[in-house]
């Protein structure tokens, strides 16, 4: 490689001596740059979702290659983001590919060192199991002679991930039980 067609490949020479002063267009690319694609090209198939971190419900974009998220985006059709996303969203594609993301149901013992891995329906009987014992041993029945049916061995605090739909589904079933401390601190 010659010196003159090594300082041609220079993008400030390219700038300086032909028709892109500013450069902004050709004088400004390399062959590497002409190479790259970008990742939502290269996707299968395209998922309308919502992101997760919080209660404004932005849309996104999720671009999806064999069954793997490749890239996610926001989505330009949403009224609620009209295409944009805050840094958390805009990093949500992690939350989804991260290699040290949980995807069993972890378990420590009571005093345990060690964590163990269970299966989803055990873990679903221990919650129930441990929700009806809190229920049933903080029970109360009467307050002063007055009926009160409730329990204080149970109560909710909510997210800000939480939307109205999910607090009110919440607050009807922690009232079905009976609990009376049911918050979130989602006020906005």
């Amino acid at each position: 490689m010659g010196v003159r067609t090594f300082v041609e490949g220079w993008p400030a020479f390219r700038q300086l001596s032909g028709t892109d002063p500013l450069g902004r267009g050709r004088a400004a690319r390399s062959a590497r740059t002409d190479a790259l694609v970008a990742r939502t090209a290269q996707a299968d198939r395209v998922v309308d979702s919502i992101c997760p971190y919080c209660a404004v419900g932005c849309g996104q974009k999720v671009y999806v290659k064999d069954e793997q998220v490749v890239q996610i985006e926001g989505d330009p059709a949403s009224p609620i983001s009209r295409g944009r996303l805050c840094p958390k969203g805009s990093a949500s594609k992690q939350l989804v590919t991260s290699p040290s993301r949980v995807t069993k149901v972890r378990y420590r013992a009571p005093h345990g060192t060690e964590w163990q891995d269970l299966d989803l329906e055990t873990a679903m009987d221990m919650i129930t199991d441990r929700v009806l014992a809190a229920r049933r041993s903080h029970w109360q029945s009467e307050d002063e002679g007055r009926r009160v049916n409730r329990t204080t061995g149970i109560a909710s605090l909510g997210g800000a991930t939480l939307d109205n739909e999910e607090n009110y589904l919440m607050k009807k079933l922690y009232t079905a039980m009976g609990a009376v401390q049911i918050e979130n601190q989602a006020r906005i």
